[in-house]
């Protein structure tokens, strides 16, 4: 009887010291699977991305670029604050093999949950492209390639390679024909090639049946109104006297009087800063020389705004030959159909500019 009462209660010391340790193990268990869950938690919701003190921070990732290179580009500029934790979520993500080029936003206390789905689902943000007042094939191609991927190099090319202009039905001198001045959205990593696309399919858009047939009843093709304008943009900033201007051109083509326009002049000698043109520049032998040539220049001097567009297609209808800049230096300008009257009011703008020493 003793023997089994002892064995009775060592058994029961077992079975509890057993369930302890069943316990034991139970709670360390537990302990692990918190922590392993905060720490996916951790890798997933935590915020791990700092702006440093800006609400939202973009990164451009150039087409082409590898899980390093981004890594590189976020780390450097400090936009990760737990990079084990980034890396850990990325490769399951299968970010590590794809990297997907574009313009992205980063926000303050973006988790790598969020950054990861952005990134490795190609959620980039467009581009508001905005290009205006361009008086050259290199200022316009800085200008794109300050905004998207484009190389400035190639788009400068690519406009002056009259066989890749061909599919446009342009070529390196009316080039500045495909381009309307206006706000475009893009993708950032759009190529040279996909841009000049755009603004084909763009200029297409622009030049509907309205405006094409008020060219046609000007007797002239897309490419001499563009360059017409292009003219009237850098005679005048006042859009209320553009279309005045355009009249006066029109009446000399008419005539076949030479248009004897000064921006032409500034165009051949690559400096639009004169003030002056003198008698030396009107003898330049260039066929952008409209004192020493008939008729409209072989393409646009710059790329022209739709006001100056929409000014020759709506040309006023007057009897002028002639306009000459105010003296006031107000941007405004006399128009006359009389040489004689003409000339008193070049002779005041003359003096005028003497007095301010422009010569």
């Amino acid at each position: 009887m003793a023997y089994y009462v002892k064995n009775k209660y060592s058994s029961r010391r077992r079975r509890t010291s057993g369930q302890k340790i069943i316990f034991g193990v139970l709670i360390v268990c537990i302990v692990l699977a918190l922590i392993i869950a905060y720490g996916l938690y951790s890798a997933l919701f935590k915020p791990n991305v700092w702006t440093k003190g800006e609400n939202i921070v973009y990164i451009n990732i150039p087409t082409g670029s590898n899980f390093e290179d981004l890594k590189n580009m976020m780390y450097e500029r400090g936009l990760i604050v737990n990079r084990k934790t980034f890396e850990w979520l990325a490769r399951q993500r299968k970010l590590d093999k794809h990297v997907i080029p574009g313009r992205y936003p980063l926000t303050n206390q973006m988790s790598n949950l969020e950054l990861i789905r952005m990134l490795s689902g190609g959620h980039q943000v467009p581009v508001q492209l905005v290009f205006n007042n361009m008086r050259s094939k290199e200022q316009l191609a800085s200008r794109i390639s300050q905004q998207i991927e484009a190389d400035s190099a190639t788009l400068i090319r690519l406009m002056n390679d009259n066989e890749f202009l061909r599919k446009y039905n342009l070529n390196s001198d009316n080039v500045f024909v495909l381009f309307i001045p206006n706000t475009y959205e893009f993708w950032w990593n759009t190529s040279a090639e996909s841009f000049m696309d755009r603004m084909y399919r763009e200029h297409k858009i622009f030049w509907d049946s309205i405006r094409f047939e008020k060219a046609r009843n000007l007797g002239l093709s897309i490419t001499e109104v563009v360059t017409l304008a292009s003219i009237i943009e850098q005679e005048t900033n006042k859009n209320d006297e553009k279309s005045r201007m355009a009249g006066v051109y029109l009446n000399r083509l008419k005539l076949g009087w030479p248009l004897q326009a000064d921006p032409t002049l500034k165009y051949v000698i690559g400096d639009w800063s004169i003030k002056r043109v003198m008698g030396i520049h009107k003898e330049i032998d260039s066929p952008y020389n409209t004192y020493k040539y008939k008729g409209l220049p072989p393409g646009p001097i710059c790329i022209p705004s739709i006001a100056s567009i929409d000014a020759v297609l709506n040309a006023e209808k007057n009897n002028y030959l002639f306009f000459c800049a105010r003296e006031d230096m107000s941007g405004y300008h006399y128009f006359t159909a009389s040489h004689e009257q003409h000339r008193k009011n070049a002779e005041k703008y003359r003096q005028a500019l003497n007095k301010l020493g422009v010569y």
